[in-house]
């Protein structure tokens, strides 16, 4: 069973934003880079069917899958844990989730599904997240 990632993406606004800002960061290369302070322990578990689930505006509203973990030293900042990320970015149901600092590991069960493959997307109809999430808290879905 894979391992996920769980991060906050600060300073982000929408699923659009983070794709233009990644589009412009990742310039020719084919994979988008990541750096954080901690190696997750866990890495074999992750790298090549996790993916990194991404916080934006405190819904988890998309993810990437991650294709390696690396430690690489910075020139003038030290060591750091490089994720390279897939630039594909898959949106998913909003699910709340609280601000922290850093990465959580995310198991499979409490990964939010795919956007169009979970029960509120039956149909064809398409909720605003914001909305799903609201109706979700509330226990009506």
């Amino acid at each position: 069973m894979p391992l996920h990632l769980l991060k906050v993406c600060v300073g982000i606004e929408s699923i659009e934003h983070l794709t233009t800002v990644q589009k412009e960061r990742r310039g020719r290369r084919r994979v988008n880079y990541h750096f954080t302070r901690q190696m997750p322990q866990r890495a074999g578990e992750i790298v090549g069917s996790g993916s990194l689930y991404w916080i934006i505006k405190g819904l988890v509203r998309v993810r990437q899958p991650i294709v390696a973990i690396d430690s690489v030293v910075l020139e003038e900042d030290g060591r750091y844990c490089r994720l390279s990320l897939d630039p594909q970015l898959v949106p998913t149901d909003p699910q709340p989730r609280r601000p922290h600092q850093g990465w959580r590991y995310l198991s499979p069960e409490d990964a939010p599904a795919d956007l169009g493959k979970g029960p509120e997307r039956k149909g064809g109809e398409s909720m605003p997240p914001e909305l799903l999430a609201e109706l979700r808290s509330l226990g009506l879905l």
